[in-house]
Parts: structure tokens; sequence; C-alpha cells
């Protein structure tokens, strides 16, 4: 039985509005000020009516900023980390629920744990592993009174430097393991007869039936991904050619010392920014809820 609520539907839509309105005004207003020129932008009011300065500031601060080089090293960090997110938690998961081995469940809850440990809180191990890859090794050789010479492995200012340290989740792993644990155990067992192996298995069986988990899970770690600032700005020092968009973004942002503030090219260069995101959520929403709280068998 259906009831019939025009009253609560009404209010509810009404909401509904009202939020959406909420949260699309923040970036009304950057677009609003990015098609203004600097004495517009700088009147108090501003005015909310989008102007006609918009491809030129667009262009000066993608000039300016040396956008197309700190778009390109986001985009291909923010692909490689989202790529490493889901092979490596897809694979992690499928070790958990479909291999009985002792330590498993020991295994996922530290995986778990790790979720309490974001990366500024391990940012100083994490910074003296990248500088040199290897000095875990020369500390436990170190430690059993072995004195092998190792050579140094940097990764500062490199793309495995940007992608390797962010590419283990927590996240990921555990939303897989909930996915997979719904998997029928005929279903493996069926493979199995039929010849499959573990791989086979897990390439031709498991990966197309997660694939709505596949594209939720690849729309928020490439947001994650693309929105990083601290790590990049500790990991590159070579700016000119391995800036992230974010630390270029950052560049433009007022600070009211030195400069008065350029807002228009500023809210420009958000828009770039924002860009690239924006359109990923926009491509792969309608897999993201269903990813999240459905299963598909």
């Amino acid at each position: 039985m259906i009831e019939r609520t025009p009253i609560l539907n009404l209010v509810s839509q009404a909401i509904l509005c009202i939020a959406f309105v909420a949260i699309l005004s923040p970036f009304y207003i950057v677009f609003a000020a990015a098609s203004h020129d600097f004495v517009t932008v700088n009147k108090v009011p501003m005015p909310l009516l989008p102007g006609g300065h918009l491809w030129e500031n667009l262009s000066e601060v993608w000039v300016k900023a040396n956008f197309g080089q700190a778009m390109r090293n986001s985009l291909i960090s923010a692909v490689a980390v989202t790529v490493g997110k889901i092979s490596l938690a897809s694979i992690s998961a499928f070790s958990i629920v479909f291999f009985n081995y002792r330590a498993r469940m020991l295994v996922f809850w530290l995986i778990f744990i790790t979720l309490m440990l974001p990366l500024e809180v391990r940012i100083v191990p994490t910074y003296a592993v990248a500088a040199n890859v290897l000095s875990p090794l020369k500390s436990m050789l170190s430690f059993l009174g072995l004195s092998i010479t190792l050579p140094e492995w940097n990764l500062l200012n490199t793309y495995p430097g940007l992608v390797l340290p962010l590419i283990a989740t927590a996240t990921g792993t555990f939303l897989y393991r909930q996915f997979f644990m719904t998997i029928p155990n005929e279903l493996a067992e069926a493979a199995k007869m039929d010849g499959a192996g573990p791989i086979r298995f897990f390439w031709q069986i498991l990966m197309p039936l997660s694939k709505s988990n596949m594209a939720a899970l690849a729309a928020i770690m490439f947001v994650y991904s693309w929105n990083q600032y601290l790590w990049p700005l500790l990991v590159v020092t070579d700016q000119q050619n391995y800036a992230t968009a974010t630390m270029q973004l950052q560049k433009l942002v007022p600070s009211g010392q030195a400069e008065p503030p350029v807002w228009n090219t500023a809210m420009a260069a958000n828009l770039i920014v924002l860009l690239p995101p924006a359109l990923v959520s926009i491509l792969l929403q309608r897999f993201i809820v269903r990813g999240l709280i459905s299963t598909e068998k």
C-alpha cells in the first residue's frame, strides 16, 4: 500500500531544492568572479551576473601558472593512484575472502585499522622512505649486524614518488570485501570444477561482477587523488616539471601582503582545477550509489 502524503512530499521537495541551491551557490560565485575583470570583481558587492572576461582570465592563468604541465602531472598521478588503489584493494579483498588461511582476519583488521592513520599522521616516515626507498632495509641489516652497502634510491621529484605512498586504501579493501562476501560459495566451487584457477576466477568472474563497485571506488579515489596537496608539496621540489594543479592553484590565491588580490584569475584557476573531478563525478555518478549500497549477482 502506498500512502498519499502530498504535504510531506512538498516539504521534502522544498528541502531538496534549498539544499541544491546551497550546494551550487559557491560554484556559481566562483564562475561569476572568474568572468569579471579586476576592477569589477573587487567591487562591494561584486556583481553576481556573469561578465564577459571568462576566456581572457582562463587564458591568462593557464599561461601564468603553467597549468598545461601541472594538469598533466595531476592527471598522471590521479589516474595512477586510482588504478593502484583499485588493483591493490581488489586483490587484498580477494585474498581475505576466498583463501582460507589462519591470519586472514588479522590481516584484514590490520588493514582496517590504518583508516585511523591518514597520510598527515605518517607523513614523516613516509617522506623518509620516499627520500631513500632502501632505508628500511638498511636499518634492518644494521640491526642484524650486517654491513652491506646499498645504493640510494630517491623517489623525490618523480611520478612514483607522487603515486606509490598513496595507493594503499583500507576503504577500498573494505568495500571489495563486503561485496565479495555476497558472492555465493557455489559460484567459486562451480568455477573450480570447470577448471578455473584463482587468477581466472578473479579476472573473468569477480571483476565483471564488481563493475559498479569499481566505478564507485574509482570516482571517489580519483577526486581524493586529484585534490591531494600536502604530499605533492613535500615530495616535489622541482615545481617547474612536477608541480600538480593544486600546488599551482595555491600560488594564485591572494595572500593580501605583497600584491593586491587578483580574485578574477584566482577564481578562473579554481574553475580549471575543478573541471576534471567534476567531469569524473558526473560521468560516474550513476555507479556511485549503486556500487556503495547495492550488490549485483
